[in-house]
């Protein structure tokens, strides 16, 4: 059996790895440690929860212990670059660990905090600086940070980081690293046409890949219950009351139909917690440290958290929206099983959702199991609205009616009574056709149209982005 001291590391992280539960290296690490050590450009591709994070980690560690005296003011010797600003915290976090004892510094850059503080970090030079593309680029700009003499760099979770959302940021980023270094990609999921733009950071590259990638953990029991929207809510409460005390990831679409389904779920008495891009940063860190410490049993987030949430505790999720991009259903099923232990995924399908179902079981070579329900008849899903025609296929949950209602969607997912509605247009007053506005009430140039203000609330912007 292989062990860490084969793989030729360094005395201070053995040291540093006895005080943790790692005890041998996994596949991926075993395979990918070596080949990092001799300087290789690599490509790495394994299941989620595999330790993606210290087989890039641990051998980067390593070469920067050889140099053996500190990076000068501003300038970086290893950059790591992932998505979101959970993964970010979640790999300084382990990095640390395997510091402790040692002179490497890690520092930390994400959007939604202090650019001053962050910028003071980076004053004296930081070994290895592990950032969101976003604020790095924010602090590229400013010359608060320099990658002249950066040798390494790192990208987690490389197919969401080379997609059309992040290429363009890579590439101003890239700029600023020396062609000469060292590349390294670590992914659950590698599509061929991302693949093929990864090629280009890449010189001479050693694939690892341990398992096919976008095949789950075989850990995970999965499943599908075919359900209307309007039913998802309370089909939901279910499922959360058959394992009380066991920890649940709920994913939805939105930021807005995720925090209603997070306040429905508190009011039904569970101990509920939501992340999402409308949330600050603190706001988020909060939240996931009382999921993490099981002060909350149920956390509802949008795919902003499918990739990095390292909880083991977890062992429910729940797809309350299937994804529409199925490469993502792997990372969120894939928060749980983590550290050797089994879990769970079930999967609601509404009508509107079959194609995103039959996307993701494509990608996986294999039908989801049914749990509940049937498959939906041709004509229904041809009658079924698309997304965004009504709240409920707008990643909104329109929950609050018990399997069986008929399904009404559409439906508030609130335990606050509606207030009355607005008088209706008495018939015959609607603006004749082809008749423009009076004179003099066109809106001035450079102004944008004036939203309406329904009647009985404030006016508060749509915002059903993730």
């Amino acid at each position: 059996m292989t062990t860490f001291a084969d793989l030729g590391l360094s005395p201070q992280i053995l040291k540093a790895l006895e005080k943790t539960t790692m005890k041998v290296p996994t596949p991926i690490q075993a395979q990918a440690i070596p080949h990092i050590m001799q300087g290789r450009d690599l490509m790495g591709l394994a299941q989620t929860g595999t330790g993606k994070t210290a087989a890039f980690g641990l051998p980067l560690l390593h070469r920067i212990l050889d140099l053996g005296h500190p990076p000068g003011p501003k300038n970086v010797r290893a950059l790591i670059l992932a998505p979101t600003r959970e993964l970010i915290a979640q790999i300084k976090d382990n990095l640390e660990i395997f510091t402790k004892g040692t002179a490497v510094k890690v520092t930390m850059v994400v959007g939604g905090a202090s650019l001053f503080k962050q910028a003071q970090a980076l004053s004296k030079g930081t070994d290895i600086l592990v950032a969101t593309p976003g604020r790095l680029i924010d602090l590229l700009e400013r010359g608060d940070v320099s990658l002249e003499k950066c040798a390494y760099l790192v990208l987690d979770e490389a197919d969401h980081m080379l997609d059309m959302g992040f290429i363009h940021s890579l590439r101003k980023i890239a700029k600023h690293i020396p062609l000469k270094r060292q590349t390294l990609l670590f992914s659950a999921t590698m599509p061929k046409d991302i693949s093929e733009i990864a090629d280009a950071y890449l010189r001479d590259p050693i694939k690892v890949q341990v398992a096919p990638p976008g095949k789950p953990i075989e850990r995970i029991s999965q499943g599908v219950h075919f359900i209307p929207n309007g039913d998802k809510a309370r089909v939901l409460e279910d499922y959360l009351k058959k394992h009380p005390g066991e920890q649940a990831l709920v994913f939805g679409r939105t930021k807005h139909g995720s925090e209603k389904l997070m306040k429905l779920l508190a009011v039904w008495g569970f101990k509920v917690g939501s992340i999402h891009g409308n949330k600050s940063q603190s706001q988020r860190d909060r939240t996931l440290g009382e999921f993490r410490a099981g002060a909350l049993d149920v956390l509802v987030a949008t795919d902003v958290a499918a990739r990095g949430i390292d909880i083991p505790t977890v062992r429910h999720v729940y797809n309350f929206d299937m994804p529409n991009v199925p490469e993502n259903y792997v990372h969120r099923i894939g928060r749980t099983a983590r550290a050797g232990a089994d879990g769970s995924s079930i999967s609601f399908c509404a009508p509107a959702e079959m194609g995103e179902l039959q996307a993701i079981e494509k990608m996986l070579k294999t039908p989801l199991p049914i749990v509940g329900g049937a498959p939906w008849a041709a004509d229904v899903i041809a009658a079924a609205p698309k997304p965004g025609q009504n709240r409920g296929q707008n990643g909104r949950p329109s929950g609050g009616q018990r399997p069986g209602n008929g399904g009404r969607q559409g439906q508030k997912l609130t335990a606050k009574p509606q207030g009355p509605r607005g008088p209706a247009k008495p018939a015959g007053q609607a603006r004749p056709a082809g008749q423009g506005k009076p004179a003099g009430q066109g809106k001035p140039a450079g102004q944008r149209p004036a939203a309406n203000k329904p009647q009985g609330g404030t006016f508060v912007p749509r915002r059903d982005s993730k």
